[in-house]
């Protein structure tokens, strides 16, 4: 079981003397920087100039800089920036300006931990990854509650990085409810092999087969779409509010007991032998290699994956329903795993 972390008022008051370079202002980069700038503490954002992100943090109220000039100017720096670039904007635009003791921080430890970035020796480097997406993090915060949050170190120059990480956990709205520490590595497998296996890559295949079946067996295609995507919701919050038992609980006797009987069967040993087919190639560094190659040819299998996935029957059919809907569908929060 993770170490859970406790905060203490030596730990949370380090953060308040800090100006705090948050480099990004997608999703994550926007809701860290108002909260932190909420909690009183001195915020720069570092963004390419005349970006989107650029025009959006004035509309928020900073007065953005770039990338290097925020790294130069700030004792604590959190890169939130995508995985596949990360690593060529640090060597070029924030290694070289990072002070010496400065803490460098992470929301996901791709980068890093499979070796694309290589942080210099003078600093500490931590990572504080909210379990949510930045809206969600903003949302908790302006309500007086926190997210929780995975909480790493992987150089500790100071001697005192897990207390400096901790206390930016708390800056950002993540230190009231649940901390737990874990390694780069750690974070890093266990993320990619939760969105691949299960929440990104699983489970859409299992709602687009599912579809597939019932219309290819005559069903009405508004139907399919109902059992075997609109009413995911319903228990994926059953999930996460009450546990695997608590659902069971919630639902008919008629589910509880076609649901243990089906389920064992259409998640069986083929599909088990696949996940750990993935969970080997994250391990060994393999996907990680493919993703950034993938990127770098201009990501030619990515764009023909979601063209064919956006031009399915399924993505037809509810495009149709989610209009019938309108606001009696509440609008989802966007934003990535990581």
């Amino acid at each position: 079981m993770a170490n859970r972390l406790h905060t203490n008022s030596k730990d949370l008051d380090w953060i308040r003397g800090q100006t705090v370079a948050v480099l990004g202002y997608g999703n994550q980069g926007r809701a860290q920087a108002l909260n932190l700038r909420d909690r009183g503490i001195k915020v720069l954002i570092g963004a390419r100039p005349n970006g989107k992100s650029w025009s959006h943090a004035v509309a928020d109220g900073f007065a953005p800089i770039s990338i290097a000039e925020a790294s130069a100017q700030s004792g604590v720096v959190m890169m939130t920036l995508p995985d596949v670039t990360m690593a060529g904007i640090f060597d070029a635009e924030i290694g070289p300006h990072l002070q010496e003791g400065s803490l460098l921080l992470v929301c996901h430890g791709f980068s890093v931990h499979f070796g694309f970035l290589q942080p210099p020796n003078h600093v500490d480097v931590g990572l504080v990854g909210p379990k949510g997406p930045g809206a969600g993090l903003r949302r908790k915060f302006q309500e007086g509650r926190s997210l929780p949050s995975l909480v790493a170190v992987h150089q500790d120059v100071s001697g005192e990085a897990w207390g400096r990480t901790i206390s930016y956990a708390w800056g950002i709205g993540c230190a009231d409810v649940l901390m737990l520490e874990t390694t780069f590595r750690e974070e890093c497998e266990t993320d990619l092999f939760g969105e691949q296996a299960v929440l990104c890559g699983g489970l859409p295949q299992l709602i687009q087969a599912g579809f597939e079946t019932l219309v290819a067996s005559g069903y009405d295609p508004d139907l399919a779409y109902f059992e075997c995507l609109h009413e995911v919701q319903l228990i994926t919050d059953l999930l996460v509010q009450r546990g695997m038992a608590g659902m069971r609980e919630a639902i008919s006797d008629t589910a509880r007991w076609g649901g243990l009987e089906a389920g064992p069967e259409i998640i069986g040993e083929p599909a088990r032998q696949a996940m750990q087919r993935t969970l080997a190639r994250i391990r060994s560094g393999e996907f990680a290699r493919n993703w950034v190659a993938e990127d770098a040819a201009g990501r030619p299998r990515l764009s023909r994956w979601q063209a064919e996935e956006a031009g399915t029957l399924l993505e037809s059919v509810g495009s149709e329903l989610r209009k019938s809907l309108g606001s009696r569908n509440p609008g989802a929060e966007t934003g990535t795993t990581s």
